[in-house]
């Protein structure tokens, strides 16, 4: 073998090359291969674990390289095609290097074959990927802005065999109706949300941030329905009635604006608020003016309407107070400025308004009705049903005991004690929501119901 290198490169150059010479020049030829390959390895890690927002901070921030990174996870396919494009030649290249130098001392080509592969694997797995991946991994910015200009000079270079496998690539994803997954979103609503648990597990985030940003995520899933104040709980003022009176139903009510309805509430006709009431009452010009004539316009929306687009329809109208309604007409409820943005930020309370969700322990909350199932579930992380008809802990607990309920009622689903403490006619107005032990587990049919606690079941 060794003579027959040594014939090839005598008759191609025209001189007489000894074997050590050879052998030192397929040597050095290995080591140069073998950074390249460790320049490719690493390449992958970089550039794919560095987030589309750091990127862009770094171009802001004007770092040598970022302009280089910026454009080649532009297309983050064909940069993956380059990167293996390029380090399976290198590759590909050492192995066939490394045959030829190993048949020049073993004569049999079975055995030239099993040295020079397990040769070169454990040295490309050494040398080649896990050590450059490695100081990739820990060392991510300043490696990508490093290796991104000579990598931008790679995908030039072998832009024939890039563009072919690139194509090669996109027609067998097609034909097998895949998709890549670097094709699809980097950063997933969920990952976010894991990200922030993290943060607060870590001391990163507090936790009234980490619910903050929890009611972020939920806020373009919500609709008026879940957000809306219930029309039992409506103070509206009739068309008929005076200014003085108008007055007296907002501070009695502590609102600064109520509907006016024209004969019965579903037929709100529009909004006053106490500002100009007062206004008008104490430095009106004329007696003549009545409640009629500051009347303001409002909105009239479908329960089912999302609140993040019923904010921005708010602010473009630039309404305080809109009139929720079903989908025959009727007035379901109302909704205020302060509803939507208490979504976000949290309960805004007045004077002596109760918490909606109290802790009386870590395992143990007392809520008001009204509450929504899925911040109950979050704030004691368990899983209580949402249904189509109901999303509130009052819903939830009619529906399972299908008929009125009684003070001091209890019942038991899972892992979870739900106890009636306040009703007021028939609403549930309050209730104590207790998680059981793990022990204490129940089959989600099992329900007991007891009455005042005497265990009797009046269902």
């Amino acid at each position: 073998m060794g003579s027959l290198m040594s014939l090839l490169a005598a008759s191609v150059f025209g001189v007489d090359i000894g074997q050590n010479v050879i052998l030192v020049g397929g040597v050095l030829t290995l080591a140069v291969l073998m950074v390249l390959s460790a320049f490719f390895s690493s390449s992958e890690i970089a550039m794919f674990s560095l987030a589309r927002h750091r990127i862009d901070a770094l171009v802001d921030d004007g770092m040598p390289g970022a302009e280089a990174v910026a454009d080649l996870t532009e297309d983050p396919h064909r940069l993956l095609v380059t990167i293996l494009v390029g380090n399976n030649l290198v590759n590909i290249a050492m192995s066939s290097i490394a045959t030829a130098l190993v048949g020049m001392y073993i004569t049999n080509s079975g055995l030239t074959v099993l040295v020079s592969t397990f040769g070169v694997t454990a040295l490309v797995l050494l040398f080649g990927e896990s050590a450059p991946k490695s100081y990739a991994v820990e060392n991510t910015e300043s490696w990508a802005l490093s290796i991104a200009p000579p990598l931008k000079w790679s995908e030039r270079l072998l832009y024939p065999l890039v563009v072919l496998f690139d194509y090669l690539t996109r027609v067998v994803n097609q034909v097998t109706g895949g998709r890549a997954a670097i094709e699809t979103s980097y950063v997933t609503r969920s990952e976010i949300q894991d990200m922030i648990k993290t943060g607060e597990r870590e001391g990163v985030i507090e936790e009234d941030e980490r619910e903050m940003f929890q009611r972020i995520f939920r806020f373009n899933n919500t609709i008026a329905k879940e957000v809306m104040t219930p029309r039992l709980d409506m103070v509206a003022v009739s068309k008929e009635a005076t200014i003085e009176e108008a007055i007296q139903t907002c501070t009695q009510a502590g609102h600064e604006r109520v509907p006016v309805y024209d004969g019965e509430l579903d037929n709100v006709i529009g909004v006053v608020s106490l500002e100009d009431l007062v206004r008008e009452y104490l430095y009106g010009e004329t007696e003549a003016v009545e409640l009629d004539d500051l009347i303001e316009p409002t909105l009239h929306v479908p329960e089912s309407k999302n609140v993040d687009e019923l904010l921005q329809e708010m602010q473009d109208e630039r309404v305080q107070l809109v009139v929720v309604i079903d989908e025959f007409g009727t007035t379901e409820g109302l909704l205020t400025t302060e509803d939507i943005t208490e979504e976000i930020v949290g309960e805004i309370l007045d004077g002596e308004e109760e918490l909606p969700i109290d802790y009386v322990d870590e395992d143990t909350v007392r809520v008001r009705g009204e509450v929504n199932i899925e911040e109950v579930n979050e704030a004691l992380e368990i899983d209580l049903p949402e249904g189509e008809e109901f999303e509130t802990i009052a819903g939830f607990i009619f529906n399972r005991a299908g008929r009125l309920v009684e003070e001091g009622e209890a019942f038991q689903y899972e892992n979870v004690e739900l106890t009636v403490e306040h009703v007021e006619n028939t609403r549930i107005m309050k209730a104590r929501v207790k998680r059981l032990p793990a022990e204490d587990d129940v089959d989600a049919d099992a329900e007991t119901l007891t009455a005042d606690g005497d265990g009797d079941d009046d269902a």
